[in-house]
């Protein structure tokens, strides 16, 4: 190995120990706010008189402001900085989610969600983006997907929390459904605060790396803008009709339905697996899947870097998913209905930092503020029809399982679309991608 990537490989692992563990915290927080309402659901519908289809739109509601906004929002903080940006994003989330607290019918259920979306636009976009600024190409599957553990880990650490204050139930004359929404807000907006302290918007600005580290890290993001640079859009505009872009926000689209097709009710499908309400024991069992996506989402990723093979691995892992999801709601047996569970969980989240590689090998600057945002925001809006779509599929064929077989064959269909339409990113050479790889392990 010589001197020069032995350097790289030093300057990419202290950026992982030190920008990865604090956007991982912020991702379990963004995850845990807007997924908390399925522990909160049977108890929120009682008490405010919320029906299934009521629960269903104000579910997904939240991705319409989401998506409105998604665009302004990453074109701002490409413009005014990350450390600020990311603090006004988590800041407002976390008052708007704790607001949720008082919630009393389905209008202000309805305002609320579609204001926290509004208020959380261009969150994730954002980091995706931020993450093109420090990691080169050889490393993003990998830093992505650490950063990805943040929905499995919101689901380890955050269920058995959010079941804790469920079963806080009439502390301080309050429900625990609003004990739920006011404790997990609040956590929010400090780490918000926090961010605006700790962030730094470029490897230039970063006073904690070494001059030459950041003379390293600065030179090699520079050939890989200019890769981008020469095989994209280099407008915003541009970006924004691509036809890989659109092409990609109808994967995403699928991809994003499963997921929150599935979060939505997973702590209400474990619950009845379990013939029990939701509660600690309920958090406790739902963290399983997310372990179990946590393990995969380690192991996955890496591989992929090591081989270059980001494409083969993302469809692989959507069709289990797919198939796995199915399965969840036909099997008869709770012990198959949970591995089932387990094995969807691990193939959408692992897929997804893969499929990030996609755009971000031909999007640099300004448009891929634009294109990352687009995808996210279009691809969001599964998240909007998803439960609707799940709730319309089992009340038309009476069957619980209906809405999953839908939702399975939505990420199959992403595979699909992957295999036919999305070309082989031109990744590194193997052999440069097998040394970034060992660097930085």
């Amino acid at each position: 190995m010589d001197d020069s990537a032995r350097a790289e490989g030093a300057v990419t692992s202290r950026v992982m120990r030190r920008l990865l563990p604090f956007l991982l915290l912020m991702y379990v927080l963004a995850f845990l706010d807007r997924a908390n309402i399925g522990f909160a659901q049977k108890a929120l519908q009682q008490d405010t008189g919320l029906s299934n289809a009521a629960f269903a739109f104000g579910a997904g509601v939240f991705f319409i402001g989401y998506a409105i906004f998604e665009v302004p929002s990453n074109l701002l903080l490409h413009r005014v900085g990350a450390k600020l940006w990311m603090c006004r994003i988590m800041v407002t989330w976390g008052l708007v989610s704790a607001s949720m607290a008082f919630v009393h019918n389905a209008t202000t259920f309805y305002t609320l969600r579609f204001l926290l979306g509004v208020a959380e636009a261009g969150f994730f976009p954002g980091i995706v983006y931020y993450l093109t600024r420090w990691f080169p190409q050889s490393a993003r599957a990998r830093a992505l997907g650490v950063f990805y553990f943040g929905a499995p880990l919101a689901f380890i650490f955050g269920a058995p929390l959010s079941g804790l204050l469920l079963d806080l139930h009439g502390a301080a004359g309050l429900n625990g459904w609003q004990w739920l929404f006011l404790v997990e807000g609040l956590l929010a907006s400090i780490v918000g605060v926090w961010a605006f302290w700790y962030l730094d918007d470029d490897p230039a600005r970063a006073r904690w790396l070494t001059p030459e580290q950041r003379a390293t890290l600065v030179a090699r993001l520079a050939d890989d803008a200019r890769f981008a640079s020469s095989h994209g859009p280099r407008s915003v505009l541009a970006s924004l009709v691509d036809a890989r872009v659109l092409v990609l926000c109808c994967v995403y689209f699928l991809i994003q339905a499963a997921v929150y097709g599935v979060v939505f009710y997973l702590p209400q499908q474990v619950a009845a697996l379990l013939g029990t309400k939701v509660g600690l024991r309920v958090g406790l069992v739902t963290a399983l899947p997310w372990l179990a996506a946590v393990v995969v989402t380690w192991i996955v990723p890496r591989y992929a870097d090591r081989t270059g093979r980001h494409r083969l691995c993302a469809v692989a892992l959507l069709l289990m998913s797919g198939v796995a999801i199915a399965v969840s709601g036909l099997a008869g047996h709770p012990a198959i209905s949970l591995l089932a569970l387990c094995c969807a969980a691990s193939g959408f989240i692992a897929a997804q930092p893969l499929f990030w590689t996609f755009p971000t090998r031909y999007l640099t600057g300004a448009a891929a503020a634009a294109g990352i945002a687009l995808i996210n925001s279009l691809g969001g809006l599964g998240g909007f029809f998803a439960p609707m779509a799940r709730t319309a599929a089992d009340a038309a064929l009476h069957s619980t399982g209906a809405g999953l077989m839908v939702l399975g064959g939505a990420s199959v269909l992403a595979a699909l679309i992957i295999v036919v339409m999305v070309r082989p990113p031109r990744d590194i050479p193997l052999a440069d991608a097998r040394a970034s790889n060992a660097r930085a392990s």
